[in-house]
């Protein structure tokens, strides 16, 4: 495993000069490569054209399927470029929905985030099918094997998070795979806070259907995200809509859909962002996955023995595997005046509430509480000046 240079990833990112950023599991920071492809083919837009400037970049715009399919371990036939992570998870989520009936069960692990479950509620409501969570284990992830003593015929679809919004943990992915590919149950995970943290392989995970961001942990642009359909599964999938790109026109009464991951996006794209989305793939491949992951997680487990040793301050993190993101709460302070406190010193963390992740907190007794995350461009030192800040804050 390469040792990263975080000297020189530091001066490669542009707002590690201007604040102390624990905000990753909201939008990392970009490094300077995919600023400048973002910025530059913005720029080509504005002096040529939008759909000229599009023709012209077509081979940078492609690349991010390629970039893609290599950080899955899948093909450039199984990746469909989307919005964001929750328009791409929905895309799956509602184009396999046509085949539910009443009384078949989604199972789903109670760190499940919130826009997911409201989804599962909206299908209850139309077709009858019934939500259940998979317990936990004691440390906190889903029990791989209370999922499979749940698995019957009437279980039509597991789809869990791999990495929740907070709580630190991260969820055994490969193992939730096995059990749905020996049961024949189609699996769908939610990558979101998992892309560029920690590494991804379609294949040893055994999933389905994959969504993802670009704005978090790959340090991609804002409304990027990407889709993956394994090939041999996309003809169960059918598109909650379709236009002229997914498909097309071929009679008065006739249309064809595209074969291909790419019947589920759209004709309009924000092509700087996603061609921006390729060059920070490319970026964390270039860098290596593996080696990445291990710094962000000795960094947070810095963090977290550095936020144990402050008077007052509760962690809240689970997991017996466990990533960049830590939680924590004060008894002096509330979760919204620790960030804003922390922001007016140019030190970036957020919140999270019970409504992002219901089941998990509610069955922890929580509300409000701090989420800080960190990223690989991170140095010890903002780990001990996050640490000192925060004790000066709820002394």
């Amino acid at each position: 495993m390469t040792a990263l240079d975080v000297e020189k990833l530091r001066t490669e990112t542009p707002g590690c000069a201007h604040v102390l950023h624990f905000n990753n599991a909201g939008a990392g920071l970009m490094a300077r490569p995919v600023l400048d492809a973002v910025t530059a083919h913005l720029t080509l837009e504005a002096e040529t054209g939008g759909y000229e400037a599009a023709d012209a970049a077509r081979d940078a715009f492609e690349n991010t399927y390629g970039a893609v399919a290599r950080l899955l371990n899948c093909t450039d036939d199984e990746i469909a470029l989307m919005e964001n992570a929750t328009v791409a998870w929905q895309a799956a989520f509602y184009g396999l929905a046509r085949d539910f009936k009443p009384g078949e069960r989604i199972l789903t692990a109670e760190a499940e985030y919130a826009s997911n479950y409201i989804a599962y509620l909206q299908m209850a409501e139309r077709t009858g099918v019934v939500i259940e969570a998979v317990p936990s284990r004691p440390s906190g992830e889903i029990d791989v094997a209370a999922l499979e003593n749940m698995i019957d015929d009437r279980v039509k679809l597991i789809a869990i998070t791999h990495i929740p919004t907070n709580g630190g943990l991260v969820n055994p992915a490969a193992e939730v795979g096995r059990v749905a590919r020996a049961a024949g149950i189609p699996y769908l995970l939610d990558a979101c806070q998992a892309a560029g943290q920690v590494p991804l392989d379609v294949e040893a995970i055994g999933c389905d259907m994959l969504s993802a961001t670009g704005r978090k942990y790959l340090r991609g642009p804002r409304g990027t995200g990407f889709l993956y359909v394994r090939r041999d599964f996309l003809d169960r999938l059918t598109p909650p809509m379709l236009d002229l790109h997914g498909a097309q026109w071929t009679a008065k009464d006739g249309y064809r859909v595209l074969a291909n991951a790419r019947k589920f996006e759209n004709w309009e794209f924000n092509v700087a962002g996603q061609i921006g989305l390729g060059v920070a793939v490319d970026y964390l491949l270039a860098l290596g996955p593996d080696a990445t992951f291990k710094r962000i997680h000795d960094l947070a487990e810095l963090l977290r023995a550095a936020l144990s040793d402050i008077p007052g301050v509760t962690l809240h993190d689970l997991g017996s595997r466990r990533g960049g993101i830590v939680s924590f709460s004060s008894a002096a302070l509330d979760a919204n005046a620790v960030k804003q406190k922390l922001r007016a010193q140019a030190i970036n963390c957020s919140t999270s509430n019970a409504s992002s992740t219901r089941l998990d907190m509610e069955g922890r007794g929580l509300e409000l509480i701090n989420r800080a995350s960190v990223h690989y461009y991170n140095t010890e030192d903002e780990v001990r000046r996050f640490a000192r800040a925060l004790a000066g804050l709820v002394a």
